[in-house]
């Protein structure tokens, strides 16, 4: 049985729900959110052992959610609202990628990209937007989009069709609950290193030095620090938008790919 003065603090601070928050952009999102005094709430496929002290630590709450699953989705969401009888902040988060050309996608990949990367995030404003409305001051949802999203990629059409997807419910969603005082944006990111897809990427190429040279390279700001973006860089900017700060920003796609989605680049060392 949780320890009633525990439930007592819980219930004073505003409560936020991140999706695929074991690794990369969604544990750093984990971690910002409990270090600011947001009561956090994480779920993932699968809980990583190796994040078990520092998220108790931060009292963080984890549980194993399929976020193509209604069920799971509408779980996680529950379980925060039932334990401080709020919630203020729902970050989507999880995602895969897929990189084919839509000549060899398979209907099970379709469904598997689509279905975690779009589908997901329905479910969870769904569940998520009924409880904010009942907040004063209503709540906040960032999606965690691509810079796929905002242009169009040749090498991987179909996770680019998935968040460009997630852009247009973006801004439908955030037109359609304004008056809610809901505000829901979404952040595009990439390239980011230490993520699950980077480092995927990573492990099956056969230069890996070569390849993280290639992610760099694709983004002339990436190119000019000569790094990736951190995931913390991507929580911060998701901090941003759930703040007071951003109370009347709404349907905004924050670009923090290092210019990669502007255009063609200039030609630089």
């Amino acid at each position: 049985m949780a320890n009633p003065a525990m439930l007592t603090t819980l219930s004073a601070s505003p409560t936020a729900v991140v999706t695929g928050g074991e690794s990369g952009i969604g544990l750093a999102t984990l971690i910002r959110l409990a270090r600011a005094g947001y009561a956090v709430f994480s779920g993932d496929l699968r809980l990583d052992p190796a994040n078990d002290a520092v998220l108790a630590e931060l009292a963080i709450h984890r549980q194993v959610c399929d976020v193509r699953r209604e069920a799971d989705v509408q779980s996680l969401i529950t379980t925060a609202h039932g334990v401080t009888g709020r919630l203020d902040v729902l970050v989507n988060n999880a995602g895969v990628a897929l990189v084919k050309p839509i000549t060899e996608v398979t209907e099970a990949e379709w469904d598997r990209c689509l279905d975690t990367n779009l589908k997901a995030a329905f479910f969870g404003c769904k569940h998520a937007i009924p409880l904010m409305k009942a907040n004063d001051r209503g709540g906040a949802i960032v999606n965690v989009a691509s810079n796929a999203g905002l242009l169009p990629r040749a090498h991987d059409p179909v996770y680019s069709i998935s968040k460009h997807a997630l852009v247009g419910l973006t801004k439908s969603l955030a037109l359609c609950h304004s008056v809610d005082r809901i505000r829901i944006n979404a952040v595009c990111p990439g390239p980011v290193g230490d993520t699950g897809m980077v480092n995927a990427d990573l492990m099956a190429a056969s230069d890996p030095t070569a390849m993280a040279e290639q992610f760099i390279a694709a983004s002339p700001l990436a190119r000019a620090f000569r790094r990736m973006i951190t995931p913390d860089e991507v929580a911060q900017a998701i901090e941003y938008l759930i703040s007071d700060a951003a109370l009347l920003v709404t349907g905004t796609m924050i670009a923090i790919d290092g210019g990669k989605s502007l255009g063609v680049p200039p030609k630089g060392n």
